[in-house]
């Protein structure tokens, strides 16, 4: 059966990335690349779903909707 999760990559300071997958909770992982970091999140789900079936629990299904929201902030000027 296929499955499709969302996942969100974050970029870390000091480089690579961080990933987390929100409908499967805990589930995270983390690459010093993009391709190391999505290559990682692809086994960390894989074995995330033979847990839940080892305990027989269904896998979850994908709930989460993202959303690109658009904000006008204003510029300031001046020392604080």
């Amino acid at each position: 059966m296929k499955k499709q999760y969302k996942a969100l990559f974050e970029p870390q300071d000091e480089g690579g990335y961080t990933v987390i997958v929100p409908s499967l909770p805990g589930c995270v992982s983390e690459g010093d690349s993009f391709d190391e970091a999505l290559s990682n999140i692809k086994e960390a789900i894989a074995l995330y779903i033979e847990s839940l079936r080892a305990d027989g629990l269904p896998a979850p299904e994908e709930n989460h909707l993202f959303l690109e929201i658009e904000t006008y902030i204003e510029e300031t000027t001046g020392i604080f």
